[in-house]
């Protein structure tokens, strides 16, 4: 089952060594098969407010995502960003293949019910 990791990040002011951090962020996921899937595109806000900017990448599971965050090479590149980017960072698994939200639904009913 697939994993994300998200950054909900807030603007700053550009350095050296956030280029420095994108430059070599790619080298430290691709061995754990992980790519990016949103890197701080602009974004709709469709309700609330978000003012910050999305980071998503996409690993083939969990293990990989916790492999790669945890990882010497990530670790290593880690303080150029979190220097001079505040944000909230999240690990999430993603459904699995044929997830089907009516079933959740039934259960949250049954729930209710009993």
């Amino acid at each position: 089952m697939s994993a994300y990791v998200i950054a909900r990040l807030r603007k700053a002011s550009l350095h050296p060594d956030i280029a420095e951090y994108i430059e070599r962020i790619p080298g430290t996921f691709e061995p754990y098969g992980g790519r990016f899937l949103v890197h701080v595109t602009p974004h709709e806000v469709l309700e609330g407010t978000w003012d910050e900017d999305v980071v998503m990448i996409g690993f083939p599971g969990i293990e990989e995502a916790r492999a790669w965050w945890d990882s010497p090479a990530y670790q290593e590149i880690a303080p150029l960003r979190s220097r001079h980017i505040d944000g909230d960072i999240i690990l999430i698994k993603g459904v699995p293949e044929g997830y089907d939200a009516t079933k959740t639904a039934a259960a949250l009913r049954g729930a209710l019910e009993g």
